[in-house]
């Protein structure tokens, strides 16, 4: 038979050790907890945050742009060229009224299904690109003279409209912020293009 004593002893030994892994496994639990129980907070931090806008290209971003380049291209040589061949516009408010122009315009295409006439066509082609700093929003090409032409490209894809009915309706002062881009105040033949069809050509 074993002594009391120690049998009492030895019990207290093993409740002591229990008592102690209990406490270091409810400590890990606790840490564990208060790690998961911590990301949703996070998360709803980050959700709450407020968010910018997001950068987008083409259309979507004019109000973003800040910039345009725009170089003309002459596939008739006139006597006289008064335009510039190159120009640079940093002011945000021509830049973004031309470009809202062309987008309001390639987005309400009007392109006959017949041949129309086109007078006072000298070739005159601008190329372009609106910038948001240095980042590229939209290339764009705009056929002067003659029947008026506007084509925007952003993402690689393309939209292009003549600027007349539809077209020219929804970006009635695309010649007036041209000309205030290019600098220019120089009164362009506008485009007659005839609405009707071959019968009532000119």
């Amino acid at each position: 038979m074993r002594p009391t004593g120690m049998m009492r002893q030895r019990q207290v030994r093993e409740l002591a050790v229990a008592g102690l892994l209990c406490a270091a496994l409810a400590g890990c639990g606790s840490v564990v907890a208060s790690t998961s129980a911590g990301a949703p907070a996070t998360s709803t931090t980050n959700a709450g945050t407020p968010a910018t806008t997001a950068p987008q290209v083409g259309c979507a971003s004019v109000n973003q742009a800040t910039e345009v380049t725009i170089r003309r291209i002459m596939r008739v040589v006139v006597p006289v060229a008064k335009n510039p061949v190159t120009v640079i516009e940093s002011k945000p408010t021509l830049v973004r009224a031309l470009f809202r122009d062309f987008c309001s315009a390639v987005t309400h295409p009007d392109n006959p299904k017949w041949p129309i006439s086109c007078p006072a066509d000298f070739g005159t082609d601008y190329l372009g690109t609106f910038y948001d700093g240095g980042r590229v929003l939209a290339t764009f090409t705009f056929a002067w003279t003659g029947c008026q032409r506007v084509s925007v490209t952003a993402a690689g894809k393309t939209q292009a409209t003549m600027v007349f009915g539809r077209a020219a309706a929804a970006a009635p002062h695309i010649v007036a912020d041209m000309d205030a881009v290019l600098g220019l105040n120089q009164g362009v033949i506008q485009p007659q293009a005839n609405p009707g069809g071959p019968d009532k050509a000119a």
